[in-house]
């Protein structure tokens, strides 16, 4: 018998194994290490293969009771994500949950000479994303389970200039993606969840000296592990105060947006 997502909510299950990319640093890192408190498997890539070893190690400290595999990855190469993927779900047997998280937050404003910067957070953030998204997908629905989760941005919700627009146009487009894919697998046991981390501290923004209601990474992290436990479609995080102002920026002025990027 098939269980829909809301039965499987309705007993309760654990997800156990999850896989985390971009996990060698900031809000990867950050979750990678909140789940293993919580006695979850962990699966864990990124390109710099010495801090997720090192990552491992304080891992196992904080919990010896649980597994930790890791990869060397890089998602600008697209073979490489889905050869990544089916290997750790050789390793695991079974992934519950995947956490689609590598992103970059390089840019300029168009017409500044630095189209390479803002091409390359685009392939990152997006393109790169599809390509996660894709073999997470061949996975989910090999199990016919599983919980996908995208690491999208509070920027997702309206435009923004400079340095910030690719990266901002980037996440809309993820959000997007994530939307169409919870549409297409509803009364399905497979959930999308999508997260908008409002400013959370991480090395995108570390050279920003002023920004709004920004918090450390360990609450914003926290923050996010809370919200993607309810696997909810959509989660604002930290809940205050961006629960509440995506409903205000969805309405500001563009003077008003001009201040704030």
């Amino acid at each position: 018998m098939r269980l829909n997502r809301n039965q499987l909510k309705g007993i309760g299950m654990i997800r156990q194994n999850i896989l985390i990319t971009g996990a060698s640093s900031g809000l990867g890192r950050g979750m990678a290490i909140e789940f293993a408190r919580m006695g979850r498997n962990l699966a864990l890539c990124a390109r710099r293969t010495d801090r997720l070893e090192a990552l491992r190690d304080e891992l196992l400290v904080i919990n010896p009771n649980i597994s930790v595999f890791l990869r060397a990855m890089d998602v600008d190469d697209h073979d490489q994500v889905f050869e990544v993927f089916r290997a750790f779900k050789a390793d695991m047997k079974q992934i519950d949950r995947i956490i689609v998280n590598a992103g970059m937050g390089k840019g300029a404003s168009m017409g500044t000479g630095y189209f390479y910067a803002n091409k390359q957070t685009a392939i990152t953030n997006f393109v790169s994303a599809i390509a996660q998204c894709e073999a997470s997908m061949e996975i989910f629905r090999e199990q016919n389970a599983g919980h996908l989760v995208t690491i999208s941005s509070i920027s997702a919700l309206r435009g923004a200039r400079r340095a910030l627009n690719v990266y901002a146009a980037t996440k809309a487009g993820l959000s997007s993606l994530s939307e169409g894919l919870r549409i297409e697998l509803l009364d399905t046991p497979i959930t999308v969840s999508t997260v908008h981390p409002g400013f959370i501290r991480s090395e995108i923004n570390e050279k920003v000296k002023k920004v709004p209601f920004i918090v450390d990474t360990n609450v914003g992290c926290q923050a996010m592990v809370k919200a993607i436990e309810k696997e909810g479609a959509n989660s604002f995080v930290p809940i205050w105060p961006w629960a509440f102002l995506r409903f205000v920026f969805r309405i500001l002025p563009l003077r008003w947006l001009e201040k704030l990027s």
